[in-house]
């Protein structure tokens, strides 16, 4: 129930982000070529707001198992073999994330904090741009544990539920 709340929540962030960036850059569009004067702040905004669509966009791809992936090995071992390699596998993602993400993201939100380093054009502490980085890597975290639980409590197959295994097995006729 909470992680479909998660999962809800997060696309509802991403379709705002999204509808935000096409307004953001319609309106430079428009200030560019309409007898105003161009908006100094949309092309940083836009940059900033799809640094933060492509990030989180990796936890929610992550959440759906939609990332690239080349599972074809992985399908062809025998099944305890495949359950182990898809811990491992879960299990990298975690400490990779936790490391590398939430660990060494924190560690740069609050370095660009502390040297109050400052959007050219917004003049927005950057640190709040760099939050996503902790922010994607805790959600990522939060879906490897969850697939952990499933997959060793044996509720899911965690790497052969994605949508492109499914798809790939019904077109051999395997669904």
């Amino acid at each position: 129930m909470i992680m479909k709340r998660i999962d809800r929540l997060l696309e509802q962030v991403l379709g705002g982000l999204l509808a935000l960036m096409v307004l953001d850059v319609t309106w430079q569009i428009l200030t560019r070529f309409l007898p105003m004067s161009p908006s100094s702040y949309t092309e940083e905004l836009a940059r900033y707001l799809l640094v933060w669509i492509g990030i989180l966009g990796a936890a929610y791809a992550y959440r759906k198992k939609s990332h690239l992936g080349i599972d074809l090995l992985t399908n062809a071992l025998p099944e305890g073999l495949r359950r182990k390699v898809q811990l491992l596998t879960i299990s990298m993602c975690f400490v990779f994330a936790a490391a590398t993400m939430v660990f060494g993201g924190i560690q740069l939100v609050m370095l660009t904090f502390e040297l109050n380093q400052l959007s050219a054009a917004l003049s927005i502490p950057m640190g709040y741009v760099y939050s996503v980085i902790p922010l994607s890597g805790t959600l990522i975290c939060l879906f490897s544990a969850d697939q952990l639980v499933q997959v060793l409590s044996g509720k899911s197959a965690a790497i052969d539920d994605s949508p492109q295994s499914t798809e790939m097995a019904s077109a051999q006729g395997q669904v």
